[in-house]
């Protein structure tokens, strides 16, 4: 079969298109690295994934794990239902995805791979209340019209026969690494025990503090902490399989020639903060920032939006 080439000059526009996608996410970008400016031909994966789409004029899809649930710890967190911390970080996806239109036609569109099934044994949130802001995560990009969003969770892949328990099983069977090799890479890989430390500290937050001393809450985080990265891993390769060639972005940190690329969604002190672990404080100049709620109602008051808490606002 015969090959048609392609035009003269091509080529030389697919990476340019590419790069000019790449630069639009990488302030944003969610990283431990310091001391290194970010361009695009530092991140060679992300601009292969790029490339195929881009070259066949089709939309960009991302896949994005996260948006779990609500942290069951009430020191951090409004309640159990996305908040404007969800809001604003909807939001930011869908302009996001609209800024990479203006630079691609074809478009982008993101999806929020949901995942809070898939842990919620090992984080301790029960499954109605991870249905409920799932449920609520449908609604707000619909209310808010966020057209260029979708979320996929496990009721996607396995409908809504089975049990939550039978679901996770069926992951973490097909998809899941074996523990002792989770354990060497921690020992040996500076990301994954960067990765390891920060679910574990998490792990350790949200737990009930009248669930054993103060040791034996650590020792659960971390044996937890590596239930969770196997299913992570689990569930990054189910979208992959659901979603291939999409790009991957992470809301974790992640280095430079990973797979991943780590996206920050709001303004935060801690690297690792997200809005289902937190909440919204909105300074007086209108600047928003991810908080603990113990941290955020010291300095602002509470607002509603329809009826429930939302955020809090300084001044």
């Amino acid at each position: 079969m015969l090959t048609v080439p392609a035009p003269p000059g091509a080529h030389t526009e697919v990476q340019a298109v590419c790069a000019a996608v790449l630069a639009t996410l990488l302030p944003h970008r969610r990283t431990l690295d310091t001391g290194h400016d970010d361009t695009p031909d530092a991140f060679p994966a992300q601009l292969r994934q790029l490339a195929a789409p881009v070259a066949a004029d089709r939309p960009i899809v991302f896949t994005l794990p996260g948006f779990p649930c609500k942290s069951p710890n009430p020191a951090k967190v409004l309640g159990h239902l996305p908040d404007e911390g969800e809001r604003l970080a909807l939001r930011f996806l869908d302009g996001l995805c609209a800024r990479i239109a203006a630079l691609h036609p074809p478009g982008a569109r993101m999806v929020i791979c949901s995942d809070g099934h898939v842990f919620s044994d090992l984080i301790q949130v029960p499954d109605r209340d991870i249905d409920a802001y799932a449920d609520a995560l449908r609604t707000l990009i619909h209310d808010e019209g966020l057209t260029r969003l979708e979320v996929f969770d496990l009721r996607d892949v396995y409908g809504q026969e089975l049990s939550h328990d039978a679901k996770r099983s069926l992951v973490h069977e097909r998809y899941a690494p074996p523990l002792e090799l989770l354990r060497s890479r921690t020992r040996g890989d500076e990301p994954t025990r960067r990765l390891y430390q920060g679910i574990t500290k998490f792990l350790f937050e949200d737990s009930a503090p009248g669930a054993g001393t103060r040791s034996a809450r650590q020792r659960g985080a971390r044996r937890r902490a590596y239930g969770v990265m196997q299913r992570s891993h689990a569930w990054g390769e189910l979208i992959a399989a659901h979603h291939p060639g999409a790009f991957r972005l992470s809301i974790h940190p992640q280095p430079r020639g990973s797979a991943k690329f780590g996206i920050r969604l709001l303004d935060s002190p801690d690297v690792w903060m997200t809005p289902w672990h937190s909440c919204v404080l909105e300074h007086a100049d209108g600047r928003r920032e991810l908080l603990h709620r113990a941290d955020a109602e010291r300095l602002g008051r509470p607002v509603l939006r329809q009826g429930r808490p939302s955020h809090f606002a300084a001044g």
